[in-house]
């Protein structure tokens, strides 16, 4: 289920970053952040999925969980360009950031099932 959640939350930031780059095309943007996204979940559920490991789901986690705080800040929080990172406020849950919001909430809890069920 964390390799799912993982996987979802890939492949809807990688679809939508060409969309959100072009307010930045130059710059690091949003679309660049999002591909930075995709990479880590990727990254993260191919490390979960080979090892399975307490440190893999320590990164799913991360991942996971740093990803849906950032949708939730952004989206309840007009935070201003911080250096080189852009603002990034958008206050409208569309179908393609709903699910992959939910696919992160699911990921975190499952990802806090795998530790614990290791830990044992």
């Amino acid at each position: 289920m964390v390799v799912a959640a993982l996987a979802v939350d890939a492949v809807v930031h990688i679809r939508l970053a060409p969309g959100y780059q072009l307010a930045a095309p130059d710059g690091i943007g949003e679309g660049n952040l999002f591909y930075l996204e995709s990479a880590a979940a990727i990254v993260a559920a191919l490390y979960v999925l080979i090892r399975g490991s307490r440190p893999a789901f320590w990164l799913a986690l991360i991942v996971l969980a740093a990803g849906l705080a950032a949708v939730l800040l952004y989206n309840y929080v007009d935070v201003p360009a911080i250096g080189p990172i852009p603002a990034m406020y958008d206050p409208l849950w569309f179908p393609e950031k709903s699910i992959s919001a939910i696919a992160q909430g699911l990921g975190v809890v499952f990802a806090i099932a795998g530790l614990v069920r290791l830990r044992r």
